[in-house]
C-alpha cells in the first residue's frame, strides 16, 4: 500500500493546471471573483453593462476553456456548439433554465450553479414585497412625494395586517423554507405545497402540507418559490387566482413565467385579489403594460439576490466552480454529473 503522502501526490498529478486557460465572463460581476480567475487564467470580461446578443455571445465563447455566464444569457445549443473548447459553463444563478443542459451534457461540458448562498437574501426580498404590497408602501410614497399628504386620516391608505394571518408557500425548497421560517415572528399559520411532502420543511417551519387549491383558498399571502419547468409555466393563472381570497396578496420571486401576467393584471384590476409583489416577469426586461398601470402591484427589477454580500458570494462561487472544472475536478455545484461520463469516454 502506498503511504498517504504518495496517494496525495498521485491525486495532485492527475489534476490539470488551469494556468493559461482562457475564460470569458459575459458581464461585469463583483471584482473579487474576477481577481480569483485572473490568478490562474486569461480572463476576458464583457465590460458593457448589457446582455450580449446571440451573435455576440456565439463569437465570444469560441476558443474559451470556461465561460462564466448569467441567467440573462440564453445558452442554447447554438451557443454550446460554438464553445468548441469549453469544459464548463458556470452559471451565476441558482436556476439554470437559461442553459440547454442536455446539449451541454452531450458534448461533455459541465454546467454549474450557485445554490444556497442567496437563500436568505431572496427570502428577505420576498418579505419586503409582502409588506410593500400589504401596507401599500409604494402608493403611499408616491402620494407623499407628490405633496398630497395634508395630515393624518383614519381612512388613508388602509392596507392588510400580516400578524396572525396564513402564509401559503408554493415550493418548499431552500428559499421557500427560509420565507416560512421568517414568518414565525408574526405568528403566522403556514401552509405549503410542492410535488411531494417535505419533512424537513415541516420540521423547520411547523408548516402543513396542502393541495394547491386548498392553499390558494386559505392563504392570505401566497409566495411562489418553484423552479421554472414545463409543469410550472403559468402555474398561477385565472383559475388559481379566482380561488384566492379577495384580500389575498400574491408574491413571486421565483421565475416570471410561473405566473400568467395577463391574467394576474385582470385579477388585480377587477380587485379579485388585493395586491401582488413581483420581482420577476414573463418576458424580462419587458413588463406587461397592464401591470405597469396598476397601483395594487409592487414591481421590482429582479433584485432578489441584490445585496453586496450575496452577489459577491455568488460571483466567487461561480468562479470557484469554473476553476474546479478547469483543474479536472468535480465542481462543488455541478448540475449535470452525466457530463463527466461523456468526458471520460
Amino acid at each position: 500500500m502506498l503511504p498517504p503522502r504518495s496517494i496525495e501526490a498521485r491525486k495532485k498529478a492527475g489534476r490539470r493546471n488551469p494556468m493559461n486557460s482562457s475564460v470569458y465572463v459575459t458581464r461585469l460581476i463583483p471584482r473579487p471573483a474576477i481577481e480569483l480567475l485572473e490568478q490562474s487564467c486569461s480572463v476576458d470580461v464583457n465590460a458593457e453593462d448589457r446582455v450580449l446578443g446571440k451573435s455576440e455571445l456565439v463569437e465570444k465563447v469560441r476558443g474559451k476553456d470556461g465561460i462564466l455566464c448569467l441567467l440573462t444569457d440564453m445558452v442554447d445549443q447554438e451557443v454550446i456548439e460554438a464553445a468548441d473548447s469549453a469544459k464548463v459553463f458556470a452559471n451565476f444563478a441558482v436556476g439554470y433554465d437559461n442553459i440547454d443542459v442536455d446539449a451541454a451534457t452531450r458534448r461533455g461540458i459541465l454546467v454549474t450553479n450557485t445554490p444556497g448562498v442567496l437563500t436568505d437574501t431572496t427570502a428577505e426580498l420576498a418579505w419586503a414585497l409582502v409588506f410593500a404590497a400589504a401596507r401599500r408602501i409604494p402608493e403611499a410614497d408616491r402620494f407623499t412625494r407628490a405633496g398630497r399628504f395634508t395630515g393624518w386620516s383614519p381612512t388613508l391608505f388602509l392596507g392588510q395586517d400580516i400578524t396572525g394571518k396564513t402564509l401559503g408557500v408554493v415550493g418548499a425548497g431552500r428559499i421557500g423554507t427560509a420565507v416560512a421560517e421568517k414568518s414565525h415572528g408574526f405568528r403566522m399559520r403556514i401552509l405549503y405545497h410542492d410535488i411531494e411532502r417535505n419533512p424537513d420543511f415541516e420540521r423547520r417551519t411547523g408548516g402543513t402540507y396542502a393541495t394547491l387549491d386548498t392553499l390558494l383558498e386559505q392563504a392570505d399571502i401566497v409566495s411562489m418559490h418553484v423552479p421554472l419547468t414545463e409543469a410550472t409555466v403559468h402555474l398561477i393563472g385565472r383559475h388559481e387566482l379566482k380561488k384566492m381570497k379577495k384580500t389575498a396578496i400574491l408574491v413571486n420571486t421565483s421565475r416570471g413565467p410561473v405566473v400568467n401576467e395577463k391574467e394576474l393584471a385582470e385579477a388585480l384590476e377587477n380587485e379579485e385579489i388585493a395586491g401582488a409583489g413581483l420581482d420577476v416577469y414573463e418576458e424580462e426586461p419587458k413588463i406587461s403594460a397592464a401591470l405597469m398601470r396598476l397601483d395594487n402591484v409592487v414591481l421590482a427589477p429582479h433584485i432578489g439576490s441584490a445585496s453586496v454580500e450575496t452577489r459577491t458570494k455568488m460571483a466567487v462561487m461561480a468562479a470557484e466552480n469554473l476553476l474546479a472544472a478547469l483543474r479536472g475536478e468535480t465542481p462543488p455545484n455541478l448540475v449535470n454529473p452525466e457530463a463527466l461520463d461523456r468526458r471520460r469516454k
